[in-house]
């Protein structure tokens, strides 16, 4: 099922309040940092998360891949 879609209103300052269904989705808090991202017709926002979150992310995939020969 496709998430529903709210509207913002971008203020006289150009800001806008991210829905609290989006935050609580994303566990967004005050102070947060957010990339901005320009693709192509759309303005995305992209939460900065500390390196230390992706610790055990990558747990479990396959290091048997080929390697360029002039790679160690």
């Amino acid at each position: 099922m496709l998430p529903a879609m709210d509207a913002v209103t971008i203020s006289p300052k150009f800001q806008v309040v991210i829905p609290l269904a989006v935050r609580q989705a994303l566990g967004l808090k005050p102070g947060v940092k957010m990339q901005v991202v320009h693709y192509q017709d759309r303005v995305e926002f992209i939460p900065v998360r500390p390196a230390k979150t992706l610790r055990g992310s990558l747990r479990g995939i396959s290091t048997d891949v080929a390697r360029d020969s002039d790679r160690i």
